[in-house]
């Protein structure tokens, strides 16, 4: 039985996690009978629903709720999470960087998620004003504008935070797939024989018939499993029981939706906007309610995809995939409440060169597809990797016949990029280029920064402590690995003579499990000088000042590193450019800027 705990976990899970796929009925048959590459005909409605069933099966239930959701050590989820279980299992460092590739490549291709789906949800439903009496003129000029607009407003909102309206994205979205189940359910009694659809031989039978044709269309049955991934990369938010519980439901709901619209094709071979005209047909009357809690619905679908990518580039940031970019706290009571200023007016902008590129919905549903199926495709990928490296049989086999039909989708989706797919390919590149030249600036700039052992270091710091005159108080220096000192904090003890009575030394060290903070002094070094390092789980919004104080550390100074990179090589001039762009380490973690001293460096790279 549930209690009232779990109660409230599943309408909060309704509201943070299913929203994309909740709002997928509202586009995904109508753009597949759109295309007229079908008749509307008893047969193809009936294989057309079966494939879509049992897409949400395999693909949602299995590799998602079941699957993907039985890996991970506290509930967390993710693709950056899949890399972080791999890699301890792996011995070869070929296989390690071939893992790491394909989470570069998982994570720029969210990006093209997170841009195309609250485009095509926000679209879709504004398109339903043309069904209300006075409207059926609407231009589609005017139905862009209007969508953009709710879409600036969306994103202009993001900076206050979305705490104190959170609590009303469950209730809504309950009242939604309540609504979408009801509105099914009387289309199925009109004609039951819909539920043959159940039965997976007609998915099949459907595919052999129409060869070619059924193929291509599974590019566009996939539209039904929108944000399917977002059950495992939310897990760390609401937990793994909660999300699954929802999942029964918020499945049902579809179940019925889309049945009860198959049967509204057949009755109705002439429908053009599938959803609202089967709600306008069945109760004209609440229509306009209706348009608006879609229009509700797809927004929160939007919030939950936008939030989705604050926590996605912040774990970029934490795992140092992505560089770091300013990050503001929106919730006084919980860190995890993020804001980045960035990356929200990036995908703000991107969003509305979609909208007014494509300018309809079933259009953009033609861009639709390659970011998520490539995304399936590589969580599938890994998880096989994943139980068969931990020997689990039953679930590699499993996971691999999974993946197999990720690929199915993913091929089927490769016939979309001259009609605008490749804006997913185009607006993935732009993230994966960023990490590329990211993450291999920062090996060259490791490299040629040349920091020094810590013998060398300790024996020229003893040399030197003992004979100089040291300013009273305490200095902190921050260094990646205390193994190796950063050459800014030698230049600034033995080229400038700076010393502190008391030096510490500290390491922020991000551990392989997702969440936990810890912090303690570790070591003595020498004479007023000691080592204190903080671990951090990879998911954790950290507040170095706050762990530093309760250790008893009241810092006079803070000194940190910053480099100043000439290059005649253009890709580490565009990781300069990078670098100079994105605020200093120290500036990120918000340590008290009164007291920061930065020690610059040139370096030639």
């Amino acid at each position: 039985m549930f209690d009232k705990n779990d109660y409230k976990g599943i309408i909060k899970s309704m509201g943070l996690v299913f929203g994309d796929i909740g709002t997928s009925p509202i586009y995904t048959l109508t753009v597949i009978f759109l295309l007229k590459l079908i008749s509307p005909s008893i047969d193809n409605v009936i294989g057309i629903l079966s494939l879509i069933i049992w897409t949400l099966i395999i693909v949602v239930t299995v590799e998602y709720a079941w699957l993907a959701m039985s890996l991970g050590q506290k509930g967390e989820g993710g693709t950056i999470v899949l890399q972080q279980l791999i890699i301890p299992l792996l011995k070869s460092g070929r296989k390690i960087s071939f893992v790491t590739l394909l989470t570069f490549i998982g994570i720029s291709l969210l990006f093209g998620d997170g841009v195309i789906t609250p485009a095509i949800s926000i679209l879709s439903a504004v398109e339903g004003l043309t069904l209300i009496p006075g409207f059926e003129e609407t231009g589609t000029n005017t139905l862009v504008i209007i969508a953009a607009f709710i879409a600036i407003l969306l994103f202009a909102f993001q900076k206050k935070g979305t705490e104190k309206v959170a609590w009303a994205f469950g209730p809504v979205m309950v009242l939604w797939f309540a609504l979408l189940a009801i509105s099914g359910l009387i289309n199925i009694i009109d004609f039951p024989s819909v539920l043959k659809a159940l039965n997976p031989y007609f998915g099949i039978e459907f595919l052999v018939e129409n060869g070619i044709t059924g193929f291509i269309l599974l590019s566009q049955v996939i539209l039904c499993a929108t944000g399917g991934e977002a059950l495992y990369a939310d897990m760390g938010h609401l937990g793994k029981l909660p999300i699954i519980r929802a999942w029964y439901f918020v499945f049902f709901a579809l179940l019925l939706n889309y049945l009860g619209q198959g049967a509204y094709i057949i009755a109705h071979p002439d429908a053009h906007n599938v959803l609202f005209e089967m709600i306008f047909h069945q109760a004209r009357f609440f229509y306009v309610p209706f348009l608006i809690i879609s229009i509700f619905a797809t927004v929160i679908a939007s919030q939950a995809m936008i939030s989705g990518m604050f926590s996605i580039v912040y774990q970029g940031i934490t795992t140092r995939v992505l560089p770091m970019l300013k990050v503001d706290y929106t919730s006084s009571e919980l860190m995890s409440q993020i804001y980045i200023d960035f990356v929200n007016w990036f995908l703000l902008f991107s969003v509305l060169a979609v909208m007014f590129i494509f300018r309809e919905s079933y259009l953009l549903a033609e861009a639709y597809g390659l970011a998520v199926t490539g995304t399936m495709t590589l969580t599938g990928i890994m998880m096989t990797w994943i139980f068969y490296l931990k020997s689990d049989k039953l679930k590699t086999c499993i996971a691999a016949t999974v993946t197999v039909v990720d690929l199915a989708f993913l091929l089927s989706s490769f016939h979309k990029i001259p009609y605008g797919g490749y804006w997913s390919i185009v607006l993935a590149i732009i993230p994966f280029s960023i990490i590329m030249i990211f993450t291999s600036g920062q090996k060259r700039l490791y490299k040629a920064l040349s920091p020094l052992d810590l013998d060398v270091f300790l024996e020229e710091y003893n040399k030197i402590y003992n004979n100089i005159n040291k300013i009273k108080g305490t200095a902190l220096f921050f260094a990646r690995d205390v193994k190796k000192i950063p050459p800014y904090i030698a230049n600034t003890m033995f080229n400038n003579n700076i010393l502190y009575e008391d030096n510490i030394i500290v390491s922020l060290i991000m551990t392989e499990n997702p969440f936990g903070i810890s912090g303690s002094f570790k070591s003595q070094l020498g004479d007023g000088l000691r080592v204190y390092e903080i671990y951090m789980g990879y998911m954790e919004v950290v507040d170095v000042e706050s762990i530093l104080r309760e250790s008893g550390v009241e810092e006079k100074t803070i000194f940190y590193g910053l480099e100043d990179i000439a290059s005649e090589n253009l890709i580490w001039n565009i990781y300069s450019i990078i670098k100079r762009n994105t605020p200093a380490f120290v500036l990120f973690y918000k340590l008290p800027s009164h007291k920061l001293h930065g020690v610059l460096s040139r370096i030639e790279m």
